[in-house]
């Protein structure tokens, strides 16, 4: 089915604000560390859908109801940006001024509207506002609940990445359907680490410190925190079947390696291929690999690292590049830090983008999220804010099989989905 006026496809939006049961206090600042910093450009935007039977009695009074508690662990989240009066660093005021909430309805029903694969539609279902330019009034998360026609409902989230990753935005929403559901009671009291942002490390400083890769320097955002692309991006969605999963493997690792190794290396190797196969000169030699460090705080403690070829991508074996992208042990988000902490805020900068960037998503629980006990039929995340090289997210998907995710210059989409079908069988 093809919707016809998709401009009409999402109507009735109402917003509103939920914020914490409890009173955080009047003077509660959050400190955000250099890296939370470099990553403030990015939004992270999460969509969940439900079949009609995980919903059903489900209100918008009980909804809002379970937040209050389920905010009450997550105040930070409610915060809003304010600028040190000494400094001008930006900080977080925990004035408990809460989430912002959107109910909605679409006009097509779940089944065909997932039928569609369609990124730019499923975009609609996740509230597009950046921070600021008035900081003040600018919600850190939002959460849009659409109804579709027929039943079934989706939970999209904008997470803005000073938050923190991708980890922290999944671990978020999935304590919020513990909540709902009654296993877990929330209090203050609680000093679980993953409600709360690790301390700035002391910034490891060095003379001869190299300037990061990873990172790019854009010019200043004011207090309006995303930055113009130089091409129109657009985004689209790879499924790979286990079964491709597993000829991929054998096809890139030896015999021995297989079953050691994550899915991401491989398909990282190849798609590096195909986009410098169908990318005029020069080639993208350089690529970036963004992973969590698997610390279960809020913010943002990447393993940032860079991969460089000497040598032509496109005619290399996509065994030549996972051997690359496994040799790679440095990770740069000292230098971020350092950088970033020796421009104090001036100018900004993105990570998502300076380079081609592979995001390793794969131990993510995206399934984690269940409603009356029942878990969505699909989700996924993209990224908003990213720069013209690009970003690919690796995603667990249903059946073993994985979701990618490409944001990349509109004009390149539809020959790198060739390329893929093409060498790969993949689309």
């Amino acid at each position: 089915m093809v919707f016809g006026d998709v401009d009409d496809l999402i109507y009735d939006t109402k917003l509103s604000s939920v914020g914490p049961a409890s009173v955080t206090g009047p003077d509660v600042f959050q400190n955000v560390s250099n890296m939370d910093l470099a990553m403030k450009l990015h939004y992270l935007r999460g969509v969940y859908f439900f079949e009609k039977e995980a919903v059903e009695g489900l209100t918008i009074s009980k909804i809002k109801e379970s937040m209050f508690y389920w905010l009450d662990l997550y105040y930070i989240s409610c915060s809003r940006v304010r600028r040190s009066e000494t400094t001008g660093r930006p900080i977080l005021k925990c004035n408990d001024c809460g989430v912002r909430i959107i109910e909605a309805k679409c006009k097509m029903n779940m089944d065909d509207f997932l039928q569609l694969k369609d990124c730019s539609l499923q975009n609609r279902l996740v509230y597009n506002q950046v921070l600021g330019p008035e900081l003040t009034f600018s919600p850190l998360a939002m959460i849009q609940l659409t109804w579709f026609k027929c039943g079934g409902m989706s939970v999209g989230l904008r997470w803005a990445h000073v938050l923190g990753d991708a980890f922290s935005a999944t671990e978020y929403i999935n304590i919020w359907g513990q909540v709902l559901a009654g296993h877990l009671q929330p209090s203050r009291s609680i000093k679980d680490p993953k409600f709360q942002f690790k301390a700035q490390a002391q910034v490891q400083n060095t003379e001869k410190s190299s300037i990061p890769l990873s990172a790019k320097r854009v010019d200043p955002v004011g207090d309006y925190w995303i930055t113009p692309n130089n091409c129109k991006m657009g985004t689209f969605s790879l499924e790979i079947t286990a079964d491709q999963l597993t000829k991929l493997q054998s096809d890139i690792f030896d015999q021995s390696q297989n079953g050691k190794n994550s899915y991401f290396v491989p398909i990282s190797a190849v798609i590096w291929q195909c986009l410098a196969s169908i990318r005029e000169e020069p080639e993208p030699m350089t690529v970036t690999i963004y992973r969590s460090d698997g610390e279960r705080y809020l913010g943002n403690n990447p393993i940032l690292t860079v991969v460089k070829a000497a040598f032509s991508i496109a005619k290399s074996k996509p065994k030549e590049l996972a051997a690359l992208i496994m040799d790679q042990k440095v990770n740069e988000r000292n230098q971020i830090e350092q950088m970033v902490e020796k421009d104090q805020d001036m100018p900004d900068y993105i990570v998502f983008g300076a380079n081609p960037t592979f995001v390793d998503m794969e131990e993510v629980n995206l399934y984690g999220l269940e409603v009356n006990g029942l878990k969505p039929v699909y989700a996924n995340y993209m990224l908003h804010g990213v720069g013209d090289e690009g970003v690919i997210l690796v995603l667990p998907a249903t059946n073993g099989g994985r979701t990618v995710i490409i944001t990349m210059p509109e004009g390149q989409i539809s020959e790198l989905k060739a390329e893929m079908k093409m060498k790969w069988n993949i689309g």
